[in-house]
């Protein structure tokens, strides 16, 4: 598994943060940690799916995001400056996953010894900015209809990768937490798409049959 992530640094950094990683894995439903809990290693998912929840003040779960291979989660444990930081959401397996869990008492050490490999952090920091900054824009500046449009694609591109149509193990209320909108808001979109058979609403999941359309109408 290549993480993008760790491109910044030299084939020797990359190979000694591997190095103190540790292999985990997790059942499908299985909580990494909870919104809460101190925050004591970053993960790098090697393979499988998770949802990243958030609770609201009302006291509901919402669905942040879905992690893929590739993909990290955890990075402010590696902060030298935060006192005591916690996880700012819990993290769930949706599948079997496997992760490399990377403590940050072992990174400190490394970064003592590979002074460089601390470069990580600003990547880390910059990317989930970037992340941040485009979130913020879509939901300022794009309506619903077109959230929708892109998030299903994203999911499709996790899912099956590559291919023409794509199966999403998502209920209408996940997708729903994923664009920002209402579910009642969200199934008029769904319907719609599902009238011209770009999709196929079915229970639990959402079948994407027609991802051409979907690019057309989220623009790319």
């Amino acid at each position: 598994m290549e993480w993008a992530l760790l491109a910044s640094l030299s084939d020797v950094e990359r190979e000694q943060v591997l190095k103190v990683a540790r292999h985990r894995t997790f059942d499908r439903g299985e909580v990494v940690f909870h919104e809460g809990d101190p925050a004591d290693s970053m993960h790098l998912v090697a393979s499988g799916k998770l949802a990243v929840r958030s609770s609201t003040e009302a006291g509901d779960t919402v669905t942040l995001n879905v992690l893929s291979p590739g993909s990290f989660f955890g990075e402010l444990s590696l902060l030298r400056d935060v006192d005591a930081p916690v996880r700012t959401a819990s993290i769930v397996a949706l599948e079997p996953v496997e992760t490399l869990s990377l403590p940050a008492s072992a990174f400190r050490e490394l970064c003592e010894k590979h002074p460089k490999v601390e470069r990580l952090v600003s990547t880390l920091l910059a990317r989930r900015v970037e992340q941040l900054t485009r979130s913020l824009l879509e939901a300022l500046y794009d309506g619903l209809d077109r959230r929708v449009y892109r998030r299903l694609l994203e999911l499709s591109e996790i899912y099956a990768p590559g291919a023409d149509a794509a199966t999403i193990p998502l209920t209408q209320t996940q997708l729903a937490d994923l664009v920002g909108g209402s579910r009642p808001s969200v199934n008029q979109v769904l319907q719609k798409l599902a009238a011209s058979g770009a999709v196929n609403l079915a229970r639990g999941h959402i079948e994407v049959l027609d991802l051409p359309s979907l690019q057309r109408r989220a623009g790319r």
